[in-house]
């Protein structure tokens, strides 16, 4: 079954409302990794959190960090989901709640505070060049943070990346599907940017810029899917491409 789970055909049609985005979340966890349970709930964190800012938080918060939120493997593995006690707000753009994070601290995500009293807002991040949009909505950049911190899950065992030379820039999607999430920037710069998703079957694939040098990050559910994502695109794989890839350090 956990082999057979495409991201792009699971996200068909794309994720119009925040359900959706629970539901695909849902399912990924139980095809990459372990199923959702209900527990753990960070309600009472959530609450004092909210209390400290003196203003609510948006619903789409609320429901992922209950449905997400103490699961490491899910979102923590790289830009990690902060704790309640962890989030802050910093004082550019007139106020941005800040809930996640760069590892080291390069970038962070947040919703402005002038948004807080929708229920699924405007997400900011804040990149080498200043604060810019990153998604519409909060329900649409967990599903994005999820993913991203599936690439690095596993300690890397099951992850590779590549710059991309122009011979090899159209084999990305000749062999595997977009996933229908909407482009958005990387924070490290426009060179970087746009994020597109792409995937098959046990695979997937984040390339960040779509011009020569772009990156390609890959991650197999199994040491197949990822030996196989390699030998489809025989680009300069950063870690090798070999039977100790688990000991080689990550690029980034």
């Amino acid at each position: 079954m956990s082999g057979s789970f495409d991201v792009a055909q699971a996200l068909d049609g794309g994720v119009c409302k925040r359900d959706r985005a629970w539901a695909f979340i849902r399912s990924f966890a139980a095809a990459w990794g372990e199923p959702l349970v209900d527990g753990g709930s960070l309600t009472a964190e959530l609450a004092r959190a909210a209390a400290t800012f003196g203003c609510s938080l948006p619903a789409a918060l609320h429901e992922f960090y209950a449905l997400a939120g103490t699961r490491p493997d899910l979102v923590s593995n790289q830009d990690p989901l902060l704790l309640p006690h962890e989030m802050f707000v910093h004082d550019e753009c007139g106020g941005v709640l800040v809930f996640r994070s760069e590892n080291q601290g390069c970038a962070v995500w947040g919703v402005r505070l002038a948004d807080l009293d929708q229920e699924d807002p405007p997400v900011l991040v804040q990149t080498q060049h200043g604060w810019v949009p990153f998604m519409d909505r909060v329900s649409l950049a967990c599903v994005e943070l999820v993913l991203s911190e599936a690439l690095f899950g596993d300690e890397g065992r099951l992850y590779n990346a590549c710059e991309l030379p122009a011979d090899l820039l159209g084999k990305v999607p000749e062999h595997f599907q977009h996933v229908p999430l909407p482009d958005y920037p990387m924070w490290t710069g426009p060179e970087d940017s746009p994020v597109r998703w792409f995937s098959a079957q046990g695979k997937l694939l984040r390339q960040d810029g779509l011009g020569v040098h772009s990156w390609l990050h890959a991650r197999g559910r199994t040491r197949a899917d990822l030996d196989a994502i390699c030998a489809t695109i025989p680009g300069p794989w950063s870690l090798g491409y070999t039977d100790s890839m688990s000991s080689e350090p990550l690029p980034f």
